[in-house]
C-alpha cells in the first residue's frame, strides 16, 4: 500500500498466504471462512482477475499465473464466475436475453443467427422460460436473477465455475432451489466448482471437499463427511458448533464453542499461528510456529501443532 502524497510504502497486506489445494475434475471444493479471510481473493486469483505476487496456478495442467492477457483471454471461456449479488451483477439497461448472450458476442462463439437459439437453450437449462428474454433485470425476483447469472456463466460451455457466495443474498427457500440447480448442472454438464461460502450448511450440501480458511490461510481441508464428523482444527470446531441442528433435544445438549476477541488485522497479523490469540488450546509454541498443513491420514490435512495423529 503506497502513500498518497509520498512515494513510500506504508504497509503491506497478504490477503492470502501459502494457500494450496487441488480440485479434481467433476468435483466441488467448498471454501469457507469468515468475511475478509481471503476467499474471494483466491477465486479472483484463480481466474487471473488478480495477478498473484507468487505461487503457481495450474488449470488443466497448464500454469496460468504468469501468462500474458492475450493468452488468458481464450482460457476464460473455460473458467467462469457466478457472482454473489444477483441485483448488482446484471446490467439494468440490458434485457435478460442480451445479458446471457453477451459472452457469445464478446468471444464470437456463434454467428448472430444462432445466438438467439443458444440463449433460449440456456434459459430452459436454468429453469426460465425463453419468453422472459425480453424482460429487464428489475422485472425478475432475486432467485430468477441468479438463474440469469448462472445462464450467463454457462454460455461458453465452461469446464470450471467459481461460485462466489451465489446464494447468500437470497431467501432460505430460494437458496435451496439454486443449490439444487447447481448440483443438477454439475451432474448434467460435467462441471467442476469452487464454491465460496460462509454458510457451512450450504457447503455441506454441495461439496465433495471442504477447505476452511482463517485470516488468509487454509487451516483444514478434507471431505465434507470427515469434516463434519471429525473436525480437528479448533477454529473448524468452533464454526461447526454454531451451525443450527434441527433437533431441539440435540441442540439443547450440545456444547457451543465461543471464540473470544476479534479477527486480527491482516495488516498486522499475530506471530506464529494466526489463530492463537483466540484459541483456548494455544500454548507458547503457537506464538512462534506458523503451522503448515499436515496430512493426518485419509486425505485429511490440518494446520495445527496441537493436533496429533
Amino acid at each position: 500500500m503506497a502513500g498518497i502524497l509520498r512515494k513510500h510504502s506504508t504497509a503491506s497486506v497478504k490477503a492470502v498466504d501459502d494457500v494450496s489445494f487441488m480440485i479434481r475434475k467433476g468435483e466441488t471444493l467448498g471454501l469457507v471462512g469468515e468475511s475478509g479471510c481471503g476467499k474471494t481473493t483466491i477465486g479472483r486469483c484463480v481466474l487471473r482477475i488478480y495477478v498473484p505476487t507468487s505461487g503457481d496456478i495450474l488449470f488443466q495442467n497448464k500454469e496460468i499465473s504468469r501468462l500474458p492477457e492475450s493468452e488468458i483471454r481464450p482460457l476464460r471461456r473455460q473458467m467462469q464466475l457466478i457472482f454473489q449479488d444477483p441485483f448488482s451483477s446484471l446490467d439494468p439497461r440490458q434485457t435478460a436475453g442480451s445479458i446471457v448472450g453477451e459472452p457469445l458476442k464478446i468471444h464470437s462463439a456463434s454467428p448472430p443467427s444462432e445466438r438467439r437459439e443458444r440463449v433460449e437453450e440456456l434459459f430452459r437449462l436454468v429453469g426460465l422460460e425463453p419468453s422472459m428474454m425480453r424482460r429487464y433485470p428489475h422485472e425478475f425476483s432475486g432467485g430468477q436473477r441468479q438463474r440469469i447469472g448462472i445462464a450467463r456463466a454457462l454460455a461458453m460451455n465452461p469446464a470450471f465455475i467459481i461460485c462466489d457466495e451465489p446464494v447468500s443474498a437470497l431467501d432460505v427457500s430460494i437458496q435451496a432451489q439454486i443449490t439444487n440447480l447447481l448440483e443438477e448442472l454439475k451432474s448434467r454438464l460435467g462441471l467442476t466448482y469452487l464454491f465460496i461460502s460462509h454458510d457451512l450448511s450450504v457447503v455441506r450440501h454441495i461439496s465433495d471437499q471442504v477447505a476452511v480458511m482463517y485470516l488468509g490461510r487454509i487451516v483444514e481441508i478434507t471431505s465434507w463427511r470427515e469434516l463434519y464428523e471429525n473436525p480437528l482444527h479448533p477454529y473448524t470446531q468452533a464454526l461447526l458448533s454454531a451451525v443450527p441442528i434441527p433437533d431441539p433435544f440435540v441442540e439443547e445438549k450440545r456444547a457451543r464453542i465461543f471464540l473470544e476477541g476479534d479477527v486480527p488485522s491482516p495488516v498486522n497479523p499475530p506471530p506464529g499461528c494466526n489463530f492463537h490469540p483466540r484459541c483456548a488450546r494455544a500454548i507458547d509454541a503457537c506464538k512462534e510456529v506458523s503451522p503448515a498443513l499436515v496430512d493426518m491420514g485419509g486425505d485429511h490435512r490440518v494446520a495445527c501443532i496441537r493436533v496429533e495423529k
